[in-house]
């Protein structure tokens, strides 16, 4: 029988780098193909070596492009020799313009999707979608949920929604695992993460509050859920997913089905890093206007204003059918308390260097 062979988008990436060493590390015999960008094939190559990454091969395609941007031959031996596909390829920038998210989230997925319907041997497709596909609404979204008629906060999410509908309406044909994360932040363990944005640049801003010696802030009224989840977790949950025969056909919430408000969660933060808590509340709104402005940006801290509105969205995730599979294969969800040690301690201990600068800041 053919070794299984596995085609990975979304390398050099920080997520599909760590599930290609967990693919490859799980099943000695496995083939991955990944499927890279031209201009950063060579990057990915870097990547690989050394990281337990030595087997897979590099690729160079474009999802953006009709038959991945490979030639005829290239397509038909991924279509005649693949037997899994694990998408995660997408622009995650929450401030992308309209078309250039299109192009990625939406138009890339259809062209995988093309491809797992030419395959030959597949037995199972893993989406990486996002929560918040959910877009604005408000109390608890199922798993099962997708169009409710919600608006977005962004590009992103709405062209992650629209990727998802291209998605579920191949399901009948392409045995597809979906996975919904939450907002992804470092390893559990080590800390280590790729770049400080997201629910970093709350500690990019007490970093700064710190240095000049004044009350720290919480921004909003920050009872609303802030949904973050560990980066192995999430690559733990898909490996066991696909591997599951009863997660196929599936959408899982990989959040935290306990997640801390945003309040709690700068309280964390702030006893970890300055051994203190907060003082005094910013309105979110008043963050959100004020951040329009570059000199209240580098006030705190390169934090787009984009990212403020998670910090109140009152909106939480059922995990029935994760927490399911999860169990089946011997996972949970760490709570944010029991990692938050580490997360801090991996800032504190990179927080100088420019290579994890969130690109506007640089």
């Amino acid at each position: 029988m053919a070794a299984p062979t596995i085609l990975l988008t979304g390398v050099p990436g920080f997520l599909g780098t760590r599930l290609a060493r967990r693919l490859l590390a799980d099943d000695p015999q496995a083939r991955l193909v990944a499927l890279v960008e031209p201009r950063m094939a060579e990057r990915a190559r870097e990547v690989a070596r050394g990281r337990g990454l030595e087997r897979a091969e590099v690729l160079a395609g474009d999802i953006v492009h009709p038959q991945l941007g490979l030639d005829g031959a290239e397509y038909e031996r991924l279509a005649r020799e693949v037997t899994s596909v694990h998408h995660l390829a997408a622009v995650y920038d929450l401030h992308v313009g309209a078309a250039l998210a299109e192009r990625v989230n939406v138009q890339g997925t259809q062209h995988v999707l093309d491809l797992c319907l030419a395959c030959e041997r597949l037995e199972r497709h893993s989406y990486v979608s996002t929560a918040y596909v959910a877009g604005e609404r408000s109390g608890r979204v199922l798993e099962s949920d997708l169009d409710a008629g919600q608006s977005f906060k962004n590009h992103y999410e709405s062209t992650k929604f629209a990727a998802e509908v291209l998605v579920r309406a191949t399901m009948d044909r392409v045995p597809t695992t979906i996975h919904r994360p939450a907002i992804v932040v470092g390893d559990s363990r080590s800390g280590e993460t790729q770049k400080f944005d997201g629910p970093y640049y709350l500690l990019r801003l007490l970093s700064r509050v710190q240095r000049t010696g004044g009350p720290i802030p919480q921004v909003g009224r920050g009872d609303a859920p802030f949904n973050v989840v560990p980066v192995d977790f999430v690559v733990s949950a898909i490996t066991a997913a696909a591997r599951d025969p009863q997660a196929a056909g599936e959408t899982f919430h990989l959040v935290d089905p306990e997640p801390a408000s945003a309040a709690e969660l700068m309280r964390i933060f702030a006893a970890e890093y300055a051994g203190r808590a907060p003082s005094y509340r910013l309105p979110s709104r008043l963050v959100e206007r004020s951040l329009r402005f570059n000199a209240v940006r580098r006030m705190l801290d390169g934090t787009p204003r984009e990212s403020i509105v998670y910090l109140n969205h009152p909106v939480t995730f059922d995990t029935t059918r994760a927490t399911e599979m999860l169990a089946r294969n011997g996972l949970r969800c760490p709570r944010f308390a029991e990692y938050a040690p580490n997360i801090v301690r991996f800032f504190r201990e990179h927080e100088a260097e420019p290579a994890y600068a969130p690109a506007w800041s640089r």
